[in-house]
């Protein structure tokens, strides 16, 4: 025989989701017949319901064959109010009034449950109902309860967690517990544990999904008997963050197709059609030809009428229509149903269709709030704020489900750390630190996206789990350690053309994010897929830490001359990093900054990134660099980077101008690409100076080693990842008092400072070691033997444990009666 345990009705009327709470919506509005004809449906020998408290819903199917009475009873720890429930089978109905006064205190309920032989389970025993159970809260219901519920709305490991935990319980695990908490089992062999399952349905669209089944049973008794003899077993599905925000959609659903009596709109609109379909489980209704032509002719009205300003839930329906009317598989849904919801598909289709909606809203106000911000129209930017707001709401069910399942998850690695030992291996493995690394710059031409790349091929070299997730429209090849998304929508800045904002799938991402389990999040930028890891990071109740390596505010300023802007940026930057848990920092002076921004210097911590000493070397110095370029017997000084005037590379024009009048022999090597290059180009024509254009590999390498001298006037970097290369290539160096480089050499020994926007100063100290050779052969040695104590394997171990060692047990925490005992 086979019965879903635990499944609920209209009467179930007190949802604990706040998301149902806040529209007044009850927590079903299942018809006991209808749910009754379901189950039957899909195969359960037996039908009972358990609604919360009541018996309402299982006596209105009293009268109808393999039935019996039952409720979920919501009962509580009295010494801190955390609510438990337990499932409690085949009852009467004096017991049922008896239960309600008695539930008060589990302590007095459970008792009464004994007493009465009555046939109960503690229900979805690790789920935190008002966020207050607690470990010894779980070890109390070790003791009280015999039978434990696998349960069809909560995900697979967390079964399966409990299903191997509680197998491997013994005698002494429980006398143990009976010391610990003084409390005494109410039942014989209490080590020995029984299973039920349930699929715990409240939108029926889930009936069934977990069922127990007890073989050789003939009726309700021997049924239940059966699970009391450990002859029950528990088959079945278990569920999903997606399946459950499938569920909560189909809640509100069905509470405003109540409520608007939307029954007489859904012949007429295709969206509702849809979502009639796949939100609300019952019979198929044929769609007509009238009944198609009225879904075409309003679409095509929406249409019309959305061409001027439209809110996000205009567009969303919109989107949603166009979608529909351009996928024939979504069409044929709407025609024909063809998507039964007892299909395993159904949640899933259910979660690509609002992905693909959703990103589409996402790039309709994403563009709209940088057209704000990029027109300096401050006061419309609130406008797209509150259409944020509009699309958070719509997508608040995922949202909800997966902080709900996360939550789940901690309680388990809560019992992993305390009961290592009744834990597989396997299990105790997905604790260790996983990392996912944001950013938006892994396949630029930078110093940041090198420094990527370097850490994820040192991850997979050493064993540890780190994974860089990023936002690009082009089709990379795939590479271990990394996941790049495609972006729904592509933003071009107007004063920056070269740099654009690529707006993140973001249910895809938050997806992602918990099917691999990561432990840290860590974001290298505030832009918008900075604010999807920060967001997932709340979401799944991560900690979350930032690297600040870009002066943005200063390259706004110096980008579009205003000041107002500058001031903007910096209110968006200190907000933004002023959520992180902690803030990596390249330079001390970079931190100082954020600390008198008003960033708290506890959140601060420096962060020195290492150099490849091996593929940066003096040997890489081999003739061949000089012979494409014709430099034999000059003097070389080299500028490596982005070519662009925010890097002051007018300054280094207007030096090396008037240092080529004085020393021919002198020349100017620029490796990079950028929007100052034919501006460069065009100063220096007729001056011994060479573009060489981006280079990358040994062709990099080969140029540093290759020069003499290394030039870097930035006055906006927060590190300078040039300039390790350049002295681990052997080459003295020269930058400003400005920024992070000037923290990244030794003064007067590996190369010299000078004022920030100086072009005398900045000339004199070129001067100066040019025309003292052994001086600057000095300085090539030092520069070497400096970067040998900075290599990129040593900083990255460092870093790791810094950024996310695992922390140890809190000192006063009680030492585990179980652990001591094994």
């Amino acid at each position: 025989m086979k019965a879903d345990l635990h499944v609920h009705s209209k009467y179930s009327r007190r949802p604990s989701q706040w998301i149902l709470q806040k529209i007044n919506c009850p927590e079903s509005f299942t018809e006991p017949l209808q749910l009754y004809k379901i189950a039957k449906e899909r195969g359960m020998s037996l039908v009972t319901i358990t609604d919360h408290n009541t018996i309402a819903g299982a006596m209105e199917l009293a009268h109808l064959p393999d039935t019996f009475l039952s409720e979920e009873v919501t009962t509580y720890f009295p010494e801190n109010g955390c609510k438990i429930h337990v499932l409690t089978w085949d009852i009467q109905e004096r017991q049922h009034t008896e239960i309600q006064r008695l539930r008060e205190s589990i302590y007095d309920l459970v008792p009464y449950l004994q007493q009465e032989k009555i046939f109960h389970a503690v229900a979805h025993p690790l789920y935190s109902i008002n966020e207050r159970l607690t470990l010894e809260h779980f070890e109390k219901l070790l003791l009280l309860f015999r039978n434990f519920e696998l349960n069809g709305a909560r995900e697979d490991l967390q079964n399966h967690f409990l299903r191997d935990f509680l197998g491997q319980l013994t005698e002494q695990d429980i006398q143990m517990l009976v010391e610990k908490h003084r409390l005494e089992p109410g039942f014989s062999q209490p080590w020995k544990k029984n299973l039920t399952g349930g699929s715990d349905d409240h939108s029926s669209l889930n009936i069934s999904r977990r069922y127990t089944q007890v073989k050789g049973a003939a009726n309700a008794r021997e049924f239940l008997e059966g699970i009391e003899t450990g002859r029950a077993e528990v088959l079945g599905r278990g569920a999903s963050p997606q399946t459950m925000a499938h569920n909560l959609y189909g809640i509100a659903y069905q509470f405003y197709k109540n409520k608007f009596n939307l029954d007489r709109h859904i012949h007429k609109d295709i969206f509702l059609r849809f979502v009639d379909r796949f939100l609300q489980a019952g019979p198929e209704r044929e769609e007509g030809l009238l009944s198609r032509f009225y879904c075409i002719w309003n679409y095509r009205r929406s249409r019309a009428r959305s061409r001027g300003s439209a809110s996000v839930q205009q567009i969303f329906k919109l989107e949603s229509q166009k979608l529909i009317m351009d996928d024939p598989e979504l069409m044929a849904i709407v025609r024909n149903g063809g998507e039964n919801n007892e299909n395993k598909n159904a949640e899933k289709r259910w979660f690509e269709f609002v992905n693909k909606v959703s990103n589409k809203v996402l790039m309709h106000f994403g563009n709209h709030l940088m057209d704000h911000i990029s027109g300096g129209n401050f006061f419309n930017i609130f406008n797209s704020l509150g259409s944020a707001g509009a699309l958070y709401s719509m997508l608040a069910p995922y949202f909800v489900a997966f902080s709900i399942f996360t939550q789940d998850r901690q309680l388990v690695d809560q019992i992993i750390d305390r009961y290592p030992h009744l834990v597989r291996k396997k299990l105790r493995e997905r604790k260790d630190v996983h990392v996912a690394h944001f950013t938006d710059t892994l396949y630029e031409v930078n110093g940041v996206a090198h420094t990527l790349q370097q850490q994820v091929r040192q991850a997979i070299q050493t064993g540890k789990k780190l994974t860089v997730i990023t936002c690009d429209a082009e089709n990379h090849a795939k590479k271990q350690g990394i996941k790049n998304f495609r972006p729904v929508g592509v933003y071009e800045l107007p004063v920056y053309q070269e740099q654009k904002l690529f707006y993140p799938p973001f249910l895809e991402m938050l997806n992602y994010c918990y099917e691999q389990g990561f432990t840290h999040i860590h974001s290298a930028t505030p832009g918008p897929i900075g604010l999807a890891a920060l967001a997932i990071s709340r979401i799944l109740k991560l900690p979350i830490s930032g690297t600040y390596h870009t002066s943005l505010p200063q390259y706004a300023r110096y980008l579009t001359g205003d000041p107002n802007i500058e001031d903007l940026t910096w209110n968006y930057v200190l907000w933004y990093y002023d959520h992180m848990d902690t803030i990596f920092v390249p330079s001390r002076s970079t931190g100082k900054e954020l600390e008198e921004k008003g960033i708290h210097a506890d959140k601060i911590q420096l962060f020195p990134r290492g150099i490849d000493i091996e593929r940066f070397h003096p040997s890489k110095r081999n003739g061949r660099f000089e012979k494409r370029y014709a430099l034999q017997g000059k003097t070389r000084l080299i500028y490596v980077g982005r070519v662009s005037r925010e890097k002051d590379l007018h300054i280094l024009t207007d030096v090396f101008k008037i240092l080529s009048l004085s020393m021919p022999d002198v020349c100017l090597v620029v490796v990079g690409d950028g929007p100052y290059l034919e501006e460069m180009k065009s100063e220096l024509k007729g001056q011994p100076a060479v573009f060489t254009g981006y280079l990358e590999g040994e062709d990099l390498t080969e140029a540093y080693a290759s020069c003499d001298l290394f030039v870097f006037p930035s006055t906006t970097d927060t590190f300078g990842n040039v300039v390790l290369e350049a002295q681990a290539s052997g080459l003295p160096v020269i930058v400003t008092d400005s920024g992070g480089p000037q923290e990244n050499l030794i003064e007067g020994k590996t190369g010299l400072i000078v004022p920030a926007n100086n072009s005398e100063a900045l000339l004199d100290a070129i001067c100066s070691l040019i025309k003292d050779p052994n001086r600057l052969k000095n300085m090539s040695r030092e520069a070497r033997i400096y970067m040998e104590e900075r290599s990129f394997e040593k900083n990255f171990e460092r870093t790791w444990q810094i950024q996310f060692q695992v922390k140890p047990p809190k000192p006063h925490e009680p030492e585990c009666p179980l652990a001591k005992a094994s």
